[in-house]
């Protein structure tokens, strides 16, 4: 397979699971204070929307890679 249809597909892939998912979350552990040896941590959610318009943009660019790639031999 070539490349470039292996890249457009993937974009493709990734475009869908973006408008899908929506977004993703993960979460971190933060200090919250330290005195001396002492540290009090906290567990932290963070939230990271994907625009519904990247995931339109992926999908669109995916075809055009696999379709100028299995058009190019």
């Amino acid at each position: 397979m070539k490349t470039s249809i292996i890249v457009g597909v993937l974009l493709v892939v990734l475009g869908a699971a973006a408008l899908v998912y929506k977004g993703f979350s993960f979460t971190t552990e933060e200090t919250v204070a330290q005195i001396g040896p002492l540290k009090a941590t906290a567990e932290v959610e963070n939230d990271v929307a994907i625009p519904e318009v990247l995931g339109i943009v992926a999908i669109v660019a995916g075809i055009a890679v696999v379709a100028l790639g299995a058009r190019k031999k």
